[in-house]
């Protein structure tokens, strides 16, 4: 539990000390409620949809996890290129730990960005139906972060090239997000669109963080909490393995 805490503890620190990482992972978020937020909201308004920044404002939330999650991976190359991932991984501890803890403070970071992405959604406008069911969004907020961050250190404990990990992640990231229901709701897409939103593991942290704080829900909480649970298990395990078998 050691090795976990201390690798858990660095994640923090190394994201924390980086205010303008901080200040740029937020200028995103904002601007996709701001200009889409009020820019469409008018427009939704009249399709009969209701207030648009209701229903971004949670897709939003699980972006900002989801960019942050997925390019916490970019530290383990950074640290392969000057040696401390050979000091870490020469220390007689188990590999797997070195993971869990590396994942876990990637995943706490990116969780109290979704937090923050949230507070400034409520200032701008979005309204929770029910306070009491935040907690239930929490739980979605931190599945995510957590599952995402685990695949994109799996990607990084396979690439080299520092270069190459954004454009790959980038190529991810972005259907992730556009195919998850985020910017648009899941009624009546085209059988091949809805096939691919169903498929899509964001989709289901996108429309339960949604069914928590709006009561609007595609899938239903159960359905959205069993599929990312079983997912993160697997991608933990999968990306554990990956990591024990990283060369530095």
């Amino acid at each position: 539990m050691g090795v976990i805490y201390i690798m858990w503890l660095r994640q923090l620190k190394r994201y924390w000390r980086s205010k303008s990482r901080m200040i740029g992972t937020l200028g995103q978020p904002i601007l996709f409620l701001v200009a889409l937020g009020f820019g469409f909201g008018a427009i939704y308004q009249k399709a009969g949809g209701g207030n648009y920044l209701e229903f971004l404002a949670p897709g939003i939330v699980a972006m900002s996890i989801l960019f942050t999650s997925m390019f916490n991976g970019i530290e383990v190359i950074w640290d392969r290129q000057f040696g401390f991932l050979k000091e870490t991984l020469v220390a007689p501890v188990s590999r797997i730990k070195i993971m869990i803890g590396r994942t876990l403070g990637g995943a706490t970071v990116a969780f109290c960005q979704g937090i923050l992405v949230l507070l400034i959604s409520i200032i701008i406008g979005f309204r929770i139906e029910n306070f009491m069911d935040i907690p239930v969004a929490l739980i979605f907020m931190f599945l995510i972060a957590i599952l995402f961050t685990a695949f994109g250190t799996a990607l990084a404990s396979r690439i080299q090239d520092m270069n190459a990990f954004p454009l790959i992640i980038n190529f991810l990231i972005m259907p992730l997000f556009f195919l998850s229901g985020a910017l648009f709701p899941l009624n009546d897409l085209p059988r091949f669109l809805e096939i691919i939103v169903k498929i899509n593991p964001l989709s289901y942290g996108v429309d339960g963080i949604r069914g928590a704080l709006t009561n609007l829900s595609s899938f239903g909480l159960f359905t959205d909490f069993f599929v990312l649970a079983v997912l993160t298990l697997i991608v933990g395990g999968i990306g554990s393995w990956m990591f024990s078998k990283i060369e530095v």
